[in-house]
């Protein structure tokens, strides 16, 4: 797909999706971080839920690198795999701390050495916490940008540039976050609602899911989607 193409399809989802917007709740850029860490296999709903009674109690890198590990553990058990958040959450705070002066880094290169963090979860930072150009690749945007012909990869790190090379860098950030909620509520991983789809015309996947609108329509997910 061409940049005038790609970027047609981008500005009827943005109609569709006005509101797209990263769904993690955060004050500061050491709070999404640890949200970003908490949503790895569940869902923005379920973290914001916890984050809270998290912050509340280890709202600083200096209070959750002291934190007690069965405590954070019980905090964050819901999120799933705690035990390997729990690690995540301890060591990076400690980096943080330890080689950062207790500020969240800035840089890709400086993140990515961070205990649990990897491109993904970088750039959801970058983009939203400092207002960075980012593409962030996680499992919708993928899904989503491989289906309309953005990128025929399905490795990250490629999809980051094939679709980056299609917009500007001012855009990359809302096109991630359209993208997402484009994936949550109409292009589902098993089932798209192909038929109700705001950009059917243009997309070279169209009929993978149910084509018939009504049907379609019923798959439609509408408000905050759970994940």
């Amino acid at each position: 797909m061409t940049q005038p193409e790609a970027g047609q399809v981008f500005e009827r989802l943005r109609e569709a999706y006005p509101d797209a917007r990263c769904e993690l709740d955060f004050n500061d850029p050491f709070q999404l971080l640890v949200a970003t860490v908490l949503s790895a296999q569940s869902t923005d709903v379920r973290v914001n839920k916890v984050t809270p009674a998290l912050f509340e109690r280890w709202g600083t890198p200096e209070a959750l690198a002291a934190a007690d590990r069965a405590e954070l553990e019980a905090v964050i058990r819901t999120t799933g795999f705690f035990r390997n958040k729990a690690t995540a959450l301890l060591g990076l705070s400690r980096a943080i701390v330890d080689d950062f002066d207790g500020l969240v880094p800035i840089e890709m290169a400086d993140l990515v050495k961070l205990p649990g963090v990897g491109r993904k979860t970088a750039n959801v930072v970058r983009g939203h916490a400092f207002g960075l150009p980012a593409i962030t690749t996680d499992t919708h945007v993928l899904r989503v940008s491989r289906r309309l012909g953005w990128t025929n990869s399905t490795k990250p790190e490629v999809v980051e540039v094939d679709v980056g090379l299609l917009f500007d860098e001012a855009d990359w950030t809302l096109v991630s976050d359209t993208l997402i909620f484009h994936g949550r509520r109409c292009c589902h991983a098993k089932k798209p609602a192909c038929g109700a789809c705001p950009v059917a015309p243009s997309c070279p996947s169209f009929g993978v899911g149910p084509t018939d609108p009504v049907e379609a329509g019923r798959l439609v997910k509408t408000g905050e989607p759970p994940g």
